[in-house]
């Protein structure tokens, strides 16, 4: 069943001469955990604020189509009704953590809905501590690292229990270790939870191996939507300049050398094994 759906969607910005998204019409199911990705200003940003009613209710601008979100049409609600249904992670923790402690940004959403106090207490309690940051629930954010910051932008989201998580580029001001551990961490929490993640990335090798759907984006209209190992195999995916993994790179060229490894690998651990793979059927 589609927990998302957008149908003939075209967005033009209060004084753009052109659209930033234009005739996008997609699917997204319960469960999955889709990889949006693609070239700077195609329009990625622009469609997940079309997914929880930022656009049009805080943009402005026109908009042309619809979008619907668990049976809610968004132009008909609220950003603060959407936002039960569709949590967002920004790329820039900090745009979203204002509060002395990190435990009072955590409650935050829960309280602006006037939820009883008791439930505002368990949620928040669980949502630190099924992101890892219990221990810093008495901290200040400005004091926490970019790793922890953005997991409390996480734990702010999950306490308000969406069905589904966008993450606009949630690992830009990380390092490759903190970045993995975020990607790890939304996707365990996916699969404990069964919520549908929607991540948009530009760091192909971190993020490929989580997700089971790539959708690609090029000027504003979406271009490859499948299984990632079709997708990253696709020419069209080099053409509009998306950084390939290098484990497809590796892939590529070892198929040029004639060496097939069977399929396209998502992670350098999938890479090894499928190469060790052939080494043994080459020596048996």
């Amino acid at each position: 069943m589609a927990i998302i759906e957008a149908r003939g969607l075209t967005y033009i910005y209060p004084f753009a001469e052109k659209p930033a998204i234009e005739d996008v019409n997609l699917a997204i199911e319960e469960g999955e955990f889709v990889l949006l990705t693609g070239p700077s200003g195609c329009g990625k940003t622009t469609l997940c604020r079309c997914f929880n009613g930022l656009i049009p209710h805080f943009y402005g601008g026109r908009l042309e189509g619809e979008v619907i979100v668990a049976g809610l049409r968004t132009t008909e609600h609220p950003t603060y009704e959407l936002a039960k249904h569709v949590g967002m992670v920004f790329q820039n923790p900090e745009n979203q953590l204002f509060a002395l402690t990190v435990e009072k940004d955590v409650a935050f959403g829960l309280e602006n809905l006037g939820l009883p106090r008791d439930e505002i207490r368990r949620r928040v309690d669980w949502a630190l501590k099924v992101t890892g940051i219990y221990e810093l629930r008495d901290r200040a954010p400005f004091e926490l690292s970019g790793g922890q910051q953005q997991r409390v932008a996480i734990a702010s989201v999950l306490a308000m229990q969406p069905e589904v998580i966008v993450l606009d580029e949630p690992t830009s001001f990380l390092d490759p270790l903190s970045a993995r551990t975020i990607l790890e961490t939304v996707h365990q929490l996916k699969r404990e939870l069964g919520i549908t993640v929607i991540l948009v990335e530009h760091r192909l090798d971190l993020a490929a191996r989580y997700a089971n759907r790539i959708i690609v984006m090029d000027r504003g209209r979406i271009i490859l939507d499948g299984e990632p190992r079709r997708v990253f195999l696709d020419d069209r995916v080099r053409l509009v300049g998306v950084g390939l993994p290098k484990v497809i790179r590796l892939y590529l060229a070892l198929k040029r050398d004639e060496v097939d490894l069977g399929r396209a690998p998502l992670s350098p651990e999938e890479a090894s094994e499928l190469i060790l793979g052939v080494l043994k059927s080459d020596r048996g």
